[in-house]
């Protein structure tokens, strides 16, 4: 039988793998799933249809539905142009923190929930516990999905989830929906001596650039519900982060294109907010058209991911706060792989030592003492599921 690693040794082995999302993370889930089949755990994969990448999920106790799922995701974002003190795949402890890449986003809560699998396994539970460990959550939750519609005829159906994003050991019961249309302009050059005979893909892009300002400022303005007053900014956000075109500063641009990115407040209908866009979108085209017919606007959706709603009397919920004692009211305005979760059927919380302050940050770190937080949680989850 293999050795039973501590918690933070499992921790330094999984950030010994540096699994930026553009790269491969089987080197890191061939080692997972040996390790649980060294304690007699049968790991199942979901594997990427096209890139060198998987997700594990596993099962243990009475194989019967109503489990406790712990879910992480195995990449993390690039450490490249970031000035780090130390090796990032290495986990190096200095001043009461942990420091490496994936440590706080999400490595160390992978660590302890693989050990809680383990210990659950070894020590036998009256409620069955699992693990599901996914890929690409960094590039918008893509890979959360597909792994979840994967585990329904392989695994008993769990009946509640706790993701383990950073989340100082507090029960989050809320977070805003993400939604992003790559949007193409599609100009006609001439000298730009000229440019009423052309269409500048630039400055057209530049007014639906303009209409995001001017939904932030509308939303801004106006009297949050009492969902939306929960959230930091109380309100849906639109958001361009990146635009690129143009062949030269004398050319109308033949081309431009940017991200048009959505934050929305759980309970707000995301198709209407599309639908807004694509007005907005089909207006300008016109626009465009009426000077140059072949001109055009496209729109191709790359990533989607659904809100978490606070779940009335949620199981999930009801867990977490009897384990760590925390009664406070906490959303958060970032994405996570829980509303995915729900989704599929699934109560769901988020739960996860770590500020997330620290995430993506050159130098990231996990307090120790958050890391203790999280040993403690899985030991009293432990006994719950014993029970």
């Amino acid at each position: 039988m293999a050795a039973r690693l501590t918690p933070f040794e499992l921790m330094q082995k999984l950030v010994s793998f540096p699994t930026v999302s553009r790269d491969s993370n089987l080197p890191l889930i061939d080692w997972v799933e040996e390790y649980l089949a060294g304690h007699g755990i049968t790991a199942h994969r979901y594997p990427h249809p096209d890139q060198p990448k998987a997700a594990l999920f596993a099962h243990v106790g009475p194989w019967e539905e109503g489990a406790v799922v712990l879910s992480g995701h195995t990449d993390v974002v690039p450490v490249n142009g970031q000035p780090w003190d130390t090796d990032p795949f290495e986990v190096v402890e200095k001043d009461g923190r942990y420091f490496g890449r994936g440590v706080c986003d999400m490595k160390g809560f992978d660590a302890l929930a693989i050990w809680a699998l383990v210990e659950a396994h070894h020590a036998g539970v009256r409620r069955p516990l699992q693990i599901a460990l996914s890929f690409d959550e960094e590039i918008g939750c893509i890979g959360a999905p597909p792994m979840i519609a994967a585990m329904q005829p392989v695994l008993p159906k769990g009946a509640l989830v706790i993701v383990g994003e950073p989340s100082m050991m507090q029960a989050v019961t809320g977070h805003k929906g993400s939604f992003g249309f790559d949007t193409h302009v599609q100009g006609f050059e001439v000298h730009s001596s000229l440019l009423d005979r052309g269409v500048n893909a630039v400055m057209q892009a530049a007014t639906l650039i303009d209409w995001a300002n001017e939904m932030n400022a509308a939303n801004q303005a106006a009297r949050p519900g009492p969902l939306a007053a929960m959230f930091d900014p109380p309100f849906s956000t639109v958001h361009v982060g990146q635009v690129r075109g143009g062949t030269a500063h004398n050319i109308t641009a033949k081309d431009c294109h940017f991200s048009m990115d959505f934050r929305i407040v759980p309970g707000e209908d995301r198709a209407a907010w599309e639908a807004r866009y694509r007005k907005r979108v089909a207006e300008v085209e016109a626009r465009m058209q009426a000077v140059v017919p072949e001109t055009r606007i496209t729109l191709s959706e790359h990533f989607n991911v659904p809100g978490l709603k606070p779940e009335a009397d949620g199981p999930a919920e009801g867990l977490v706060r009897r384990l760590t004692g925390d009664n406070g009211s906490h959303v958060v305005s970032y994405g996570t792989e829980a509303g995915q979760f729900q989704a599929a059927g699934y109560s769901a919380v988020i739960c996860g030592p770590g500020d997330i302050a620290q995430a993506h940050q050159p130098n990231e770190y996990l307090s120790v003492a958050q890391f203790e937080a999280g040993h403690d949680f899985m030991r009293r989850l432990l006994r719950d599921l014993a029970a």
